[in-house]
């Protein structure tokens, strides 16, 4: 088995990059290449019983203009997640539907980021709480807000929440005037606080603040022009 660059892996020492490729996703190296960053943060979970989100399950949704009731038919990162954490539990939350895809390892929660109560209900009934979280969804600023602040205070300690996408946002969603997620946690990295255009959000992810032990915000390649963003945030 080859991977993008005509390669062979180590044997038996498969990344997740490698996987990424195999398996179509474009978190690997044909596009973002957040996997290498991912395979450092994520190895040390690979062989535990975690649980896992991944919220956003395939590009083309509604974000793009296309129907939240669009026809699936694949689900590449869930699939490269299954075998990168053998013994994992993983979960998907998606505003289209995937409950077509039968796994006894998975399980899907449909959900709209837009509706909070929506995302507290999935939360609550991830069980147990996530070890590992990836906000991959409409990457619209308030829906990235909406599922922090549900999510995160859910999470197992010491787990690992990441956000992507944080220099792209789409015009059908985004709100005018809204702080964007990178500038918010942008905010907390500079003042150790958050600041937000809107009160009541600053107030509700300043009282996160106890419960976040540290932060990064990544540009993946380094290149500071390009809106392959992520931010990192491990809990206390």
């Amino acid at each position: 088995m080859k991977d993008a660059q005509g390669t062979s892996p180590v044997a038996g020492r498969e990344t997740l990059t490698d996987l990424a490729d195999r398996y179509g996703s474009d978190k690997g190296s044909r596009k973002h290449r957040y996997t290498e960053l991912y395979h450092m943060l994520f190895n040390p979970f690979r062989q535990r019983k975690i649980t896992f989100l991944e919220m956003g399950l395939l590009i083309g949704g509604p974000e793009h203009g296309v129907s939240a009731d669009r026809e699936t038919s694949d689900l590449p990162s869930v699939r490269m997640w299954l075998e990168y954490f053998p013994k994992a539990r993983i979960h998907g939350l998606d505003v289209s539907d995937f409950s077509w895809f039968e796994h006894p390892r998975f399980t899907f929660h449909r959900c709209d980021l837009e509706e909070r109560a929506q995302i507290a209900a999935a939360s609550e009934a991830i069980r147990p709480a996530p070890d590992i979280v990836i906000d991959d969804a409409s990457h619209a600023s308030h829906h990235q807000q909406n599922a922090f602040l549900e999510v995160f205070p859910r999470m197992k300690s010491g787990g690992l929440y990441v956000i992507e996408d944080l220099r792209w946002q789409p015009e059908s969603y985004e709100q005018p005037g809204i702080t964007k997620t990178a500038p918010l946690f942008r905010s907390f990295l500079d003042d150790r606080r958050f600041s937000h255009s809107d009160p009541a959000v600053a107030e509700a992810f300043n009282a996160l603040i106890p419960q976040i032990s540290g932060c990064i915000v990544e540009p993946v390649r380094y290149q500071k022009k390009r809106r392959d963003q992520v931010a990192v945030i491990h809990k206390r």
